[in-house]
């Protein structure tokens, strides 16, 4: 009747995605009135944002980082 839910290691979010970085840039976006983050990809082509993650401390960030294998992140305003 019911599902059971499914064991969540916490190393399983750490594993390396992929993104297009031909199509695709990483970018943070950045709230000037009350400091939100989201972190996600914005289509070279059309600019279209897609969010990912929210963001709410450095630790946070460098995850996303080590996710994507990223160096750095641009930020948005």
């Amino acid at each position: 009747m019911f599902g059971r839910k499914k064991n969540r290691d916490p190393e399983s979010k750490s594993e390396k995605k992929a993104y297009d970085p031909s199509i695709y840039k990483p970018v943070l976006h950045c709230s000037i009135c009350n400091g939100e983050q989201v972190a996600g990809f914005k289509n070279r082509q059309t600019g279209k944002f897609e969010e990912i993650m929210y963001i709410r401390n450095e630790v946070e960030l460098a995850d996303f980082l080590k996710q994507y294998g990223l160096d750095g992140i641009e930020k948005e305003y």
